[in-house]
């Protein structure tokens, strides 16, 4: 799969590797993302988005769990050539 168009985070599947491209939030939320590694560049896969809940990603090993408001503000590009 070639990169893609940004996408926000809650569109996108379960088991997809993903590289986060931007976060469009005020600096208070950027702030907490940025303290659990979620910062433009990282790379991580969506482990489940099944409706309802929270998305759940994988984070160099670390499970993350992300309310449904904050992965409608994140924009990520997918591939499957990501190296996780």
């Amino acid at each position: 799969m070639v990169l893609q168009e940004k996408i926000l985070l809650k569109d996108t599947v379960d088991d997809l590797k993903v590289k986060l491209v931007k976060v469009d939030a005020g600096q208070m939320l950027k702030a907490r993302l940025a303290a659990m590694g979620l910062l433009p560049g990282v790379e991580f896969r969506v482990i489940n988005n099944n409706h309802p809940g929270p998305l759940v990603i994988d984070l160099k090993g670390a499970r993350i769990a992300l309310g449904r408001g904050m992965a409608g503000k994140i924009f990520v590009k997918t591939s499957d050539h990501l190296k996780i």
